[in-house]
């Protein structure tokens, strides 16, 4: 069977990237709003980080930022006139509404989807979803373009199926991949999907009681039977609603997994113990290789100073011949009992050799760590050369100068909670993504551009 290679995708961060607080359940993103946020260095840290990986030896893609202020939802909405009318407008009588339709959280890639690879599906194709991101209306604006996005940069018949986002209704809570891993063998040819869901609503049962549960088992359910998925390949886990209450708003902020490595914290999921030996025995019986669980003790990382540095929403990234690398904020390095804890784990760990840390401040202050900020596909050699045929997204040393330079041409340096009300920087926006598209070759009607 052909080699499938995990690809990380990430956000290219948008120019009206700010600091909104839009995020109901989002400690960071609440304890940031209304400060000035800094677009330009926001978007180069993210680019930086691409380039590393890129240097390690690890396949890496870029996701083209969305337009924002988002007008057709605007009009929508009952806004009439020309874009710069519509947006006056809202300025003046629909402020937050407007926020809202300007967030730049389509960065955060994790949640645009969910893939399943090839080698595990029905069809032998590898199937995306877009998420309808349905609990919070900054992104549940999102999704449309992203079946478009997915579309256009996975473009082949022969390898890719697409689906759209499932109905946006509390039954089927969809956030994507922020709750997906998939465990695979060596080769990565035969995959477990593990889908974590916060909450049950046709089944009932423990839910949190603070914040939104924001997965819900009916879409996880709902997308592995899009995908061809079955049950010898699948595995669903609650997680744990006590800590979605302390602000794990998503898997991905209390739990990391890759290929052979589960890396969580001790209270990530509902009966943790149970859910755990499950997992093990399921991705064993499915790949007959190894697996690693690894538990961080409350005793030694609370679940704050997990939320505040991101402990676990970073990366397992595997560099050729080599064991784990943990793709890391510096967040991270400079708590001490987080760092204390990693340089143990290092020092000692049979499937984890390293950690590099990353000045990612930016995304971090907005609620979204190294792991918000991509989105990962299992690909074959054959569906990652399509993507280069079709599209210019796949990460060189080439592109990375054009990205850099394309950013620091068109990107403000801060931007303030009132500069979202000027019609100028819609303008400026659209000036800069018209120009990304001929980079990205992702087409000249990849935008829907309002007057």
């Amino acid at each position: 069977m052909t080699e499938i290679h995990e690809i990380n995708f990430d956000g290219l961060v948008g120019p009206t990237h700010n600091f909104a607080g839009l995020s109901f359940g989002n400690i960071a993103s609440h304890a940031h709003s209304k400060q000035t946020s800094h677009p330009k260095k926001a978007a180069l840290q993210g680019l930086e980080k691409m380039a590393t990986l890129m240097r390690m030896g690890l396949k890496q893609g870029v996701f083209p930022p969305h337009e924002r202020p988002h007008i057709p939802s605007l009009r929508k909405l009952g806004f009439q006139g020309t874009a710069s009318d519509i947006i006056k407008t809202a300025a003046a009588d629909h402020k937050q509404l407007l926020t809202n339709m300007s967030s730049a959280s389509s960065m955060w890639v994790a949640n645009a989807g969910t893939t399943s690879a090839s080698s595990d599906t029905s069809d032998g194709k590898t199937h995306f979803t877009a998420a309808n991101l349905s609990s919070m209306l900054h992104r549940s604006i999102e999704h449309e373009h992203t079946s478009k996005m997915l579309r256009t940069i996975f473009a082949s018949d022969q390898f890719f199926a697409h689906h759209d986002a499932l109905p946006g209704t509390q039954f089927f809570g969809d956030e994507g991949a922020a709750n997906h891993t998939r465990f695979c063998n060596s080769k990565g040819t035969q995959g477990l999907s593990c889908f974590v869901y916060g909450q049950s609503y046709m089944q009932g049962g423990t839910k949190p009681a603070k914040y939104p549960a924001r997965q819900t088992l009916e879409a996880s359910e709902a997308i592995a039977r899009q995908h061809g998925l079955t049950a010898h390949n699948t595995l669903f886990l609650q997680q744990n609603p006590d800590v979605i209450d302390q602000g794990v708003f998503h898997n991905d902020v209390i739990a990391v997994g890759s290929r052979n490595i589960m890396f969580c914290h001790e209270q990530a999921f509902l009966n943790q113990k149970a859910a755990l030996t499950a997992l093990k025995q399921e991705r064993e019986k499915t790949t007959g290789e190894a697996f690693h669980i690894i538990e961080v003790p409350t005793a030694a990382v609370s679940v704050q100073d997990a939320v505040s540095t991101y402990l676990f929403n970073t990366q397992l990234v595997f560099p050729q011949g080599k064991k784990a690398t943990i793709i890391a904020p510096q967040e991270c390095h400079d708590n001490p009992a987080v760092k204390d804890y990693l340089e143990s784990l290092i020092a000692n760990s049979e499937a984890i050799e390293d950690v590099k840390f990353f000045d990612l401040r930016q995304s971090m202050n907005n609620g979204g760590g190294p792991a918000c900020l991509r989105f990962r596909a299992a690909l074959s050699n054959a569906e990652i050369e399509s993507i280069g045929i079709s599209t210019n997204t796949l990460m060189t040393e080439k592109l990375y100068d054009q990205l850099t330079a394309w950013v620091s041409k068109h990107y403000r340096d801060e931007l303030t909670p009132d500069d979202l009300l000027d019609p100028a920087l819609y303008q400026e926006s659209m000036t800069a993504l018209d120009e990304l598209t001929s980079i990205l070759k992702v087409g000249s009607h990849f935008y829907d551009f309002q007057k």
